[in-house]
């Protein structure tokens, strides 16, 4: 497809996307509701259609030399498939929030002012490997009352494409426009950048993937984008806490699971605990594999455990990523130095407080500028499921509109609405 055709075809999609976008902002409940129903029995029938897709891009995938994690993210099992359908049957189950009117206040004039809820219109959203990030966009696209535009990377793009004929196949069931999810045919990249360049077309963009792609997408788009680039979660163990308690939640936040953007990656603890606390977390960790990078005084601590993997942190090391089985670890004076340095250093995304001190965690909570701050609980919990939302469609880092995880809400936006009885201003 060269770059004039690419062109005319995004714009095509565009209008489409548009104009299916008014029908589904006013699609009753029930409708949606239906729509969500059918996809999920349609994924359940069609386990052995969609799976042939996925194996084909998995051969091609390792011939090409991709990383065996990224060729793992390619599999659609049945049990993926299954979860997906009873992710569509959950968002069916929940309420609508599109026209909720909220806040609804009497002014002195008269008038009556609240905040009705409604539908974006059109988000476009640019994701990487995993398929099954079709079906979570797509469903809540649905829920939402929106219309969106899918485009899928390259390795994944016939497992996308009976995925999305399904769910074409759902809203026509329905009766609602197949429209209203399209996914880019093309693997041109060009496609990419003609999507968040088109604000006639489109509302917003959602990038879900590499720290590299997201930074493209913010460099260029010409559309509100909502993102997160990095997952520098951190966990503060403060003087006075339950050592028990810090020791089980500190582990559970770092090695629950390396990759995702909620794992800790920054271990802050104070040093009224930190010789009795970081000698237990570090024979957890040491037990795990875990490499603790940390400072001199923790590296004093720590070097008296058995088989402890230690280094020397960096400057570089309390602002890392790591998505490995690594933790930067720090001796701090407390609760004030372990804010100071949260803000300095962290990503934004999710940092907690373990403590019994209640005025810790409450100036915790109020002065951690992070979209999710939590107290006694682990990182790995900032997740559109485990908040109650349902679904996410991603992480928000941004402090306008949506953050933290996006869920429905994040996917409407919020008109005012004003009802009066023949009052005029004076």
């Amino acid at each position: 497809m060269n770059a004039l055709n690419v062109t005319e075809y995004t714009h095509a999609l565009g209008l489409q996307a548009k104009a299916a976008s008014a029908l589904m902002a006013k699609a009753p409940a029930a409708i949606k509701n239906k729509a969500l129903k059918a996809l999920a029995r349609l994924l359940r029938e069609n386990v052995d259609a969609v799976q042939t897709a996925p194996a084909s891009a998995r051969e091609r995938a390792r011939a090409a030399g991709l990383a065996a994690p990224m060729v793992d993210r390619l599999k659609l099992s049945p049990k993926v498939l299954e979860t997906c359908a009873q992710g569509c049957e959950q968002l069916a189950a929940m309420p609508d929030i599109i026209g909720e009117i909220i806040g609804m206040k009497q002014q002195p004039s008269g008038i009556r002012v609240g905040q009705m809820r409604v539908p974006i219109g059109v988000f476009g959203m640019i994701y990487e490997s995993r398929p099954n990030v079709t079906i979570e966009a797509a469903s809540l696209s649905i829920k939402s009352g929106n219309a969106c535009i899918l485009r899928g990377g390259s390795e994944a793009i016939e497992s996308n494409k009976a995925l999305a004929r399904l769910v074409q196949q759902a809203l026509a069931e329905a009766g609602l426009p197949q429209d209203a999810v399209q996914l880019v045919q093309t693997t041109d990249r060009e496609a990419v950048g003609q999507l968040i360049t088109m604000p006639q077309f489109v509302d917003v963009i959602i990038p879900r993937g590499g720290k590299g792609l997201i930074e493209r997408i913010s460099r260029d788009a010409k559309v509100p984008v909502i993102k997160h680039l990095d997952g520098n979660c951190h966990t503060y163990v403060d003087d006075p806490c339950d050592i028990a308690m810090a020791v089980k939640v500190a582990d559970n936040a770092k090695t629950n699971k390396y990759s995702p953007c909620n794992a800790s990656e920054g271990l802050l603890v104070a040093r009224g605990v930190a010789a009795e606390f970081l000698p237990q977390i570090g024979a957890v960790y040491a037990a795990k594999g875990v490499e603790m990078r940390g400072c001199p005084e923790a590296l004093a601590i720590l070097g008296q455990v058995p088989g402890a993997k230690l280094a020397a942190a960096t400057e570089q090391d309390w602002s890392e990523e790591y998505l490995a089985p690594i933790i930067s670890v720090k001796v701090v004076a407390g609760v004030d130095e372990a804010i100071a340095h949260i803000n300095r250093y962290s990503s934004h995304h999710t940092d907690a407080i373990l403590t019994t001190n209640h005025m810790h965690a409450q100036r915790f909570l109020r002065e951690v500028d992070s979209a999710s701050v939590m107290v006694n609980a682990s990182t790995r919990f900032a997740d559109g499921f485990e908040f109650g939302l349902g679904a996410e469609i991603g992480i928000s880092t941004d402090k306008f509109h949506a953050r933290g995880p996006v869920g429905l809400e994040g996917l409407t936006s919020l008109k005012y609405v004003v009802l009066g009885e023949g009052e005029v201003r004076v």
